[in-house]
């Protein structure tokens, strides 16, 4: 495509990314307008829900004030009856009741005994006596008014001595106040009365009551007077008149309806009001209230109801306030947007122009690439074919072509049996479909006879993925590895000569002992000239001692053979009797205690019996080396049923074998023991044997200097049971 065609086409597209950035632009002014007003009236939703929560907590705390006079009033009732029937008993009871509830609103209580026709109040001044006021009920009432005050007459039928009666809130010269009062007993005309100062009262639940900023709270009785409130004058005023005359321009139906219809008939709720006045400002605002009822008293039923108010214009700036920022934000991201759309167009069609270069000359860089690795493998002395699904050759280089003699293009899609023998091409069959079936490398050397000639290859199949990592072809690189085959052979026999040589050395040192014992004999035959009974159990000596240098040379010759023939059977339990009857005399003479654990149901293991007492007379004979003050040598077996293998150990309790020892333990001619005591081949003729029939011996040791546990040694040797056939 022309350049010119492009470029056009691009700034087709970059106007159209500038007119719906644009459009993106207008719709989120739009959408902010819109959703400002939703979110307006969901913050002050739930800015009233936090403003009921507190009116909530007022109304709880102002009931539990109420509750805690009621229960005074009980227990300075009940400590009363109890101290005596006269008014002069509970002076010190009653100003005890006092101190306690003087801190909560209270501050005078009165005794009245209407028999006595008298009145016994307390006030707060603690060092004046009770004032005694006479008291008569009005004429021809018979106690139909026990109680004449600014209150004005309490009717007795009201005054129980079960229940607290609650009087309603009355303006006083010093404020509003109240009373509650209670007789002392059921016929008793004695009662307690409890005057509080409601403002002293409500003042500690109300005061530091803060909602938003400048919000308040404010408490009405059932006939809608301010019990209290921010503004001081309000406080014994009716809220619909006081409002009224404060605020005459402003309508106030919205909270007269709501203090009429909904507080003063007890409910709890929200809402909005207009108002001319909060907190010094002054003029038409709207307010949030959050109301809720104050349960008084049962007796005579009556509750107050608790208010909070704040004006909305705190929360519409905050919501203005953080719209601008969103809307600004908007603004911002949708203006990155389309500038970054229109960087990115111009961007792209410089790159664009840059790939194409980078095309051509990544392009004209493969070609070369290709030519170089044809090149390569064409020239490689290798064998380089592909080999697809069906077995067939895909591909292959000149050197594996001119080896068949022949071209490659006679080869491709003939299968492998085409160019070798039918065991060859069978086996790497198989290799091949390993690799496509599980797509990983597979490595294999096989014997390629071509007429006289035969070599060894190694070849290496590995798979030819594509880009869903499916394998399409394999690809194999084979090479003539028969130098290679005959040098490992070299090695192996070299190997095999060096341990023969090692094992005649350790030959010559094995037999030096029975020598001597023969050589020691002789001399005494030679000494002594009658042949009677001595010198045939002399004699018979010599033969003990002559069998037994035979089968060590015997059994060295065996370990340097290369496992010829079929692998004998033995009763392992029989081979280790026989060898501890060898040993039983000596054990006992060196104080070694024997035990055995054996489980008799191990069925027969590879080995000679004969090669395999040798390897158990090994490890005794080590192990009463090890325990020259005496100790204990445990034998045990049993069968590993999971490995088909018998497990036997040789423990004991002797002076161990150090660390930097363990590691040539079954090395020939090392040996721990003092010079002239030891050849250092029993454990190198004992490995071997248990490795002639596919068995393993190991060690475990702990010396004195060790803290893992108890010092000794164990010898753990395995043998593999005995086929069926054997």
């Amino acid at each position: 495509m022309p350049w010119n065609t492009r470029h056009g086409i691009n700034k087709q597209v970059l106007a159209v990314f500038c007119a719906v950035g644009l459009f993106l632009l207008v719709s989120g002014a739009l959408i902010g307008l819109w959703s400002i007003r939703n979110l307006r009236e969901e913050v002050g939703r739930q800015f009233n829900e936090q403003q009921l929560l507190v009116c909530r907590s007022v109304s709880a705390g102002v009931a539990r004030g109420l509750n805690d006079f009621r229960r005074e009033m009980i227990l300075l009732r009940d400590n009363l009856v109890q101290e005596g029937p006269d008014l002069s008993w509970g002076e010190d009871t009653i100003r005890r009741t006092l101190s306690r509830v003087l801190e909560s609103g209270a501050w005078k209580i009165d005794l009245v005994e209407l028999g006595a026709g008298r009145m016994v109040s307390y006030t707060q001044q603690t060092h004046k006596p009770p004032v005694v006021i006479p008291v008569s009920p009005p004429p021809g009432s018979d106690l139909g008014g026990i109680y004449h005050n600014a209150y004005g007459a309490i009717p007795a039928s009201r005054i129980g001595s079960e229940k607290v009666w609650v009087s309603r809130p009355k303006s006083q010269p010093w404020g509003l106040g109240l009373v509650l009062a209670l007789a002392l007993s059921p016929q008793s005309e004695r009662c307690l009365f409890l005057h509080v100062n409601i403002s002293w009262f409500l003042g500690p639940f109300l005061r530091d009551i803060r909602s938003g900023r400048t919000g308040y709270a404010w408490v009405i009785d059932e006939n809608g007077t301010f019990l209290y409130h921010t503004q001081a004058d309000f406080v014994g005023e009716n809220a619909f008149t006081v409002r009224e005359r404060r605020d005459a321009g402003i309508s106030q139906w919205k909270i007269n309806f709501i203090q009429k219809e909904k507080m003063l008939k007890g409910l709890e709720g929200t809402g909005w009001y207009t108002s001319g006045w909060h907190r010094g400002m002054t003029g038409p605002m709207q307010k949030l209230i959050a109301y809720t009822p104050i349960p008084v008293s049962d007796s005579p039923p009556q509750s107050w109801s608790v208010a909070v108010v704040a004006p909305s214009s705190e929360i519409e700036a905050a919501v203005r306030s953080g719209h601008l920022r969103l809307f600004l934000l908007q603004g911002l991201v949708i203006g990155a947007i389309v500038l970054g759309a229109g960087a990115a167009l111009y961007i792209e069609i410089r790159w664009s122009r840059i790939l194409e270069a980078r095309v051509n000359d990544r392009t004209e860089e493969l070609k070369k690439s290709e030519e170089r690795y044809r090149s390569l493998v064409e020239s490689a002395e290798d064998f380089i074919f592909t080999i697809d699904a069906d077995g067939c050759f895909h591909s292959m280089n000149s050197f594996t072509a001119t080896f068949f003699g022949g071209r490659a293009e006679q080869f491709i899609g003939k299968p492998l049996s085409s160019l070798f023998d039918s065991q060859v091409a069978e086996e790497q069959a198989k290799l091949i479909e390993l690799v496509f079936k599980f797509g990983r490398s597979v490595r294999d050397e096989f014997l390629l006879r071509t007429g006289q000639h035969q070599a060894w290859i190694g070849a290496n199949f590995m798979p030819l993925k594509n880009e869903k990592g499916q394998v399409l072809t394999v690809l194999c690189i084979a090479r003539d590895i028969t130098e290679n085959k005959k040098l490992e052979k070299q090695l192996i026999n070299t190997e095999k000569l060096a341990s023969m040589g090692t094992l005649a050395a350790g030959v010559a040192h094995e037999i030096n002992n029975p020598l001597g014992v023969i050589l020691g004999f002789c001399d005494l035959l030679l000494e002594k000239e009658d042949p009677a009974s001595q010198r045939y159990e002399d004699l018979k000596t010599i033969e003990r001692q002559g069998l037994h240098c035979k089968q060590v040379v015997a059994n060295l010759l065996s370990f340097a053979r290369q496992g010829e023939g079929e692998f004998d059977h033995s009763d392992l339990h029989h081979c280790l009797r026989e060898i501890i009857k060898v040993v039983q005399h000596t054990l006992e003479m060196k104080d070694i205690e024997l035990h055995l654990e054996w489980d008799e149901t191990i069925p027969a293991v590879k080995g000679d019996s004969r090669q395999l007492q040798q390897v158990f007379l090994n490890l005794i004979n080590n192990a009463m080396a090890a325990m020259e003050k005496g100790g204990v040598l445990a034998i045990r077996t049993h069968w590993e049923r999971e490995g088909q293998k018998a497990v036997l150990e040789f423990e004991d309790n002797g002076v161990g074998i150090r660390e930097e020892h363990m590691d040539r333990i079954f090395e020939p001619f090392f040996t721990t023991k003092p010079e002239g005591e030891g050849t250092g081949l029993g454990m190198f003729v004992s490995y071997g044997i248990i490795s002639r029939y596919g068995g393993s011996i190991a060690c475990t040791s702990q010396t004195a200097d060790c803290e893992d546990g108890p010092r000794g040694t164990t010898f753990t040797v395995k043998l593999p049971l005995a086929s069926e056939e054997e």
